[in-house]
């Protein structure tokens, strides 16, 4: 709108300069001609003034009627031509209903500060012409009924632009409402998709990986030991007569065990290996680039971390312990399930040998 305003006045200033040779041409070097030219002026001047003021400070919404004030200048400078050229009276009527029609629909104002400015410029041009002209009733009267239509035309055809104006406005806000629905959708369906991905991949109770995603990951381990000819361990972990504990403090103590447990596991732990919950009280790690005694070093580790977790209240004499069986990747392993199933045979061995206690595979089959 600023922007407007601005280009509405610079061209109206050019066109109100223009006039200035015809005036020449019709009055000379008169002092008529010089009235006029000090007039056009004043006025070209204060258009230009306010074109810059407009540019610089006229913010639209707050100043409307400051961008009004251009039609009120430009309504005066029409106005005063009648006395000062009233030989010119045919062109300055021409004059006024362009005038009148670029208020109310080529320069961007409201439509109360239209009307206003074009009843200005209609009722004292019309007064200028019965005061200062002498023309014939019948002719004021052609000239009080064009001014009329003018500013009928001109207030309707307003109406309707403004019209339209509200309505596109209101589609537009209704559009970017239905954009900004679209994006908060859109961010909760991100959200329900990272809970999801969440939910598949985590284990809700100890926060280690699912069982699922625990084997795509341990895969995607084996399968880049392979190909870069590195060891590859494994090892299940099992909870010490975790049934027990159950039966004895309750499913809610039973499973704080099994978070702090896991937390110990995963702090033994490197952050290139792989942990997950495999069900129940079992746990399984999986660590690349870890021969199987590097892995019985980690796996005792982890065993002693278990072991020295502080339990409160009733529970402060219970010793928690956890069973681990190891097993090394071969070169015949097909896929990871035969790890797993090796690790699963050491872990059983160690729990019937009596528990607390961690069991490794040896090349040869001896359990060690």
């Amino acid at each position: 709108m600023r922007f407007e305003s601005r280009l509405a006045l610079v061209l109206v200033s050019m066109v109100f300069a223009m006039f200035a040779i015809t005036d020449y041409n019709l009055l000379g070097l008169t002092r008529e001609y010089y009235l006029l030219l000090s007039m056009r002026t004043v006025v070209i001047s204060l258009c230009l003034v306010l074109a810059f003021v407009l540019g610089r400070w006229g913010g639209y919404s707050r100043n409307v009627w400051f961008h009004a004030l251009p039609l009120w200048i430009i309504a005066t400078g029409i106005i005063l031509i009648v006395p000062l050229r009233p030989d010119t009276l045919s062109t300055q009527i021409t004059a006024v209903v362009v005038a009148t029609m670029a208020f109310y629909l080529l320069i961007p104002n409201l439509l109360t500060v239209a009307v206003l400015a074009s009843l200005y410029l209609s009722v004292g041009f019309f007064a200028a012409v019965v005061f200062f002209t002498g023309m014939s009733p019948t002719d004021t009267l052609h000239v009080a009924l064009l001014l009329i239509m003018a500013n009928v035309v001109g207030y309707f055809a307003l109406l309707r632009l403004e019209f339209l104006q509200r309505k596109q406005f209101a589609l537009l806000h209704e559009e970017l409402d239905q954009n900004r629905n679209l994006l908060k959708e859109i961010e909760h369906r991100k959200s329900l998709e990272a809970q999801l991905r969440m939910v598949a991949e985590r284990d809700t109770l100890t926060g280690l990986d699912s069982r699922s995603y625990f084997m795509k990951r341990a895969e995607t381990l084996l399968e880049r030991s392979r190909l870069e000819n590195s060891p590859f361990s494994l090892f299940m972990i099992d909870v010490d007569h975790f049934k027990s504990i159950n039966d004895t403090w309750g499913h809610t103590r039973g499973d704080l065990i099994l978070t702090k447990i896991a937390e110990a596991c995963a702090q033994s732990l490197r952050p290139s290996d792989v942990i997950g919950r495999f069900g129940g009280e079992e746990f399984v790690v999986a660590l690349s680039h870890t021969s199987p005694d590097d892995a019985k070093m980690v796996a005792e580790r982890l065993k002693n971390n278990v072991a020295a977790l502080p339990l409160n209240d009733e529970m402060s004499e219970l010793r928690l312990s956890v069973t681990v069986g190891i097993a090394a990747a071969h070169a015949e392993d097909v896929d990871l399930d035969a790890v797993i199933t090796r690790a699963d045979k050491m872990l059983y061995a160690g729990k019937r040998e009596g528990r607390n206690r961690v069991m490794m595979c040896h090349e040869g089959g001896e359990h060690i």
